[in-house]
C-alpha cells in the first residue's frame, strides 16, 4: 500500500519514504513512529503508548521519543511551530495531521492481491479478513469479535495490504504471541502461523480467493 500526504510518500510494501518525489532516509524507529502515527489517524496516540509500542518491554528517556518526531518532522519537511502532518498534542502525545489518499496498487501486484484471501481459523471456525485493517478483541465493534475474559477489548490487529499480512498486538495485557514468541511491533505472517490472543488459540491461512468462508457470528 502507498500512501500520500503533503508532497510525500510512505509505501508500506517497500519500506520506503520518499519527498518531492526523493528518497527520505529516516531512522527504522522514525520510521515506525510514522507507521504508528498515520495507522492511527485521525486519533491522536499518547505517548506512554508510543513508549511502549516503540520499545516494548525497555526503559527509555522522554527525549528518546522527542528525537525521533524531530527526526521524522525535518525528513517530511513539516514544521513543529505550524504543523502540517505531525502535531503535538500538548500533555499527551502526537498526532498524524495530514489528509492522506492511498495509491492503488498497479500490474502483478494487483492481480496478485486480488487472487489471495486471508483468514484466521478458530476451531471449526474460518474468520475473513478484509484489506486494510481488521481489529481483534472482545468489543463487538472489531472485525473478529472474541468472547473471551483473557482477550482485551482491542487486543491486536492485522493489516492486510499489497505487501502482504501483518500482526501488531495493541497492548493487550495477556499479549499477543506468533508461536511461542510474544510480539509488540508489526511482525509479517505467513500462512499456517500459530497464533494465539490471550489464551485463545487461532491459524493464521492464506489462500487463493473463491475458497467459501464462514464468518464468525457475533451471537
Amino acid at each position: 500500500m502507498r500512501l500520500r500526504f503533503e508532497g510525500c510518500l510512505l509505501d508500506l510494501g517497500t519500506r520506503q519514504l520518499f519527498r518531492a518525489e526523493r528518497q527520505v532516509h529516516v531512522s527504522p524507529k522514525a520510521f515506525q513512529l510514522l507507521e504508528l502515527l498515520i495507522g492511527s489517524r485521525p486519533n491522536a496516540t499518547s505517548k506512554e503508548d508510543l513508549h511502549r509500542r516503540l520499545w516494548p518491554g525497555t526503559f527509555v528517556a522522554d527525549g528518546n521519543l522527542a528525537n525521533l518526531i524531530n527526526e521524522l518532522r525535518s525528513g517530511l519537511g513539516d514544521d513543529a511551530r505550524e504543523p502540517r502532518i505531525v502535531r503535538t498534542v500538548p500533555r499527551f502525545g502526537y498526532a498524524f495531521h495530514a489528509s492522506v489518499v492511498a495509491e492503488a496498487v498497479e500490474g502483478a501486484a494487483a492481480g496478485d492481491a486480488a487472487r489471495l484471501a486471508y483468514r484466521l481459523v478458530w476451531g471449526e471456525r474460518e474468520i475473513a479478513l478484509s484489506a486494510g485493517e481488521n481489529l481483534i478483541g472482545r468489543d463487538q465493534t472489531v472485525r473478529v469479535w472474541v468472547d473471551d475474559g483473557s482477550v482485551s477489548r482491542q487486543h491486536a490487529r492485522i493489516v492486510i495490504d499489497a505487501s502482504g499480512a501483518r500482526i501488531e498486538d495493541l497492548g493487550s495485557k495477556n499479549g499477543t504471541y506468533i508461536g511461542t514468541r510474544r510480539i509488540e511491533t508489526l511482525v509479517a505472517l505467513k500462512d499456517g502461523d500459530s497464533l494465539r490472543f490471550g489464551s485463545v488459540a487461532m491459524v493464521f491461512r492464506r489462500f487463493e480467493a473463491g475458497t467459501p468462508t464462514d464468518t464468525l457470528s457475533r451471537h
